[in-house]
């Protein structure tokens, strides 16, 4: 019995799927299985906690992907996200259930910044919170949708409420954001996105001028102190025309070097907690981003030297 293609259409069909079939598997399937067993996580970092997986799952399920990239490419552009992604980034990522694969959190469009390394630019849980509710709120030209149905209004919230700061004119007056566990759990996984160190350290600042200080107050304290300076009312401080930035030069740099939480400032109380710049910024970096703020806006602060910064932190690891 002869079988020919060009006459059987089973048979043709049969071919061609399973060509199909086997190719997938030689070309996509088993190489991919192979690199997930050989693939070492990145030394130093650590698998999602159950609150963290559980925010991974929030994060795919509101689409967060469609807009946000989780890959830095080696390009020049992409630095301000991070180190180049490797594959040990990813090692710790499993599949969600027995049918549901490992999400897409590479993702394929910026419409919105990479996330790789968000955690390192804005690590205050806060912030996020207010993103999330009403990304205007803090960033005024942002066209990320909100998601209010990750929180609740209420009137008379219990005392164990996590409670949102949202400034006034973007809720209902009388009524106050609380925070849900979906909420909750997509921060706690954002909060988890930040990239451990590979190889030697790459170069730090070595200069103190102000377009130094520019680029960092843009990539690290923008977000929550605005590009005037002028914080967002009832949830982050203003620094033009504080009187710290304008004239203690030495608390401004203990203030950035260690962070601060739970500050009246000028009569307000502010719940949302700085972040610790030390260990994060070269001294040079310091000095250069606090020479910017004490010289912006209208502020006559003296600038600082890294000598400053220097010596602050000595002062402050003294003091523990």
């Amino acid at each position: 019995m002869k079988l020919h293609t060009h006459t059987s259409l089973p048979l043709l069909f049969g071919l061609a799927s399973g060509g199909f079939i086997v190719l997938s598997f030689l070309v996509g399937i088993l190489p991919a299985g192979w690199v997930a067993r050989h693939n070492a996580p990145v030394p130093g970092s650590t698998p999602l906690t159950q609150q963290q997986l559980a925010g991974l799952r929030v994060y795919v399920a509101e689409g967060c992907g469609y807009c946000h990239t989780q890959q830095v490419r080696p390009l020049p552009e992409d630095s301000v996200f991070g180190r180049p992604s490797a594959p040990g980034d990813y090692a710790w990522l499993a599949p969600l259930g027995h049918f549901i694969q490992v999400p897409e959190i590479l993702g394929t469009e910026r419409t919105g910044p990479d996330l790789t390394n968000v955690a390192a630019r804005q690590p205050s849980d806060v912030w996020n919170y207010i993103h999330l509710y009403n990304p205007r709120a803090v960033v005024p030209t942002s066209i990320m949708p909100a998601f209010p149905w990750l929180f609740e209004t209420t009137r008379s919230p219990g005392a164990r409420a996590t409670h949102v700061p949202v400034p006034s004119g973007f809720v209902s007056a009388g009524t106050t954001v609380v925070v849900t566990p979906r909420a909750e759990a997509l921060v706690a996984y954002i909060l988890s996105l930040k990239q451990t160190p590979i190889g030697p350290s790459s170069a730090r600042a070595t200069t103190t001028g102000a377009a130094a200080g520019a680029q960092i107050y843009t990539s690290r304290c923008v977000a929550c102190h605005q590009s005037d300076g002028r914080g967002v009312p009832g949830a982050f401080p203003p620094l033009a025309g504080d009187p710290v930035v304008n004239d203690s030069a030495s608390t401004h740099l203990h203030i950035v070097i260690n962070g601060l939480q739970g500050k009246t400032i000028n009569g307000v109380a502010y719940s949302a907690a700085m972040p610790a710049w030390g260990p994060m910024l070269s001294d040079a970096e310091i000095a250069a981003v606090v020479t910017y703020e004490r010289s912006s806006w209208g502020n006559h602060g003296s600038p600082v030297t890294v000598a400053d910064v220097t010596a602050a932190r000595g002062q402050a690891k003294a003091a523990q």
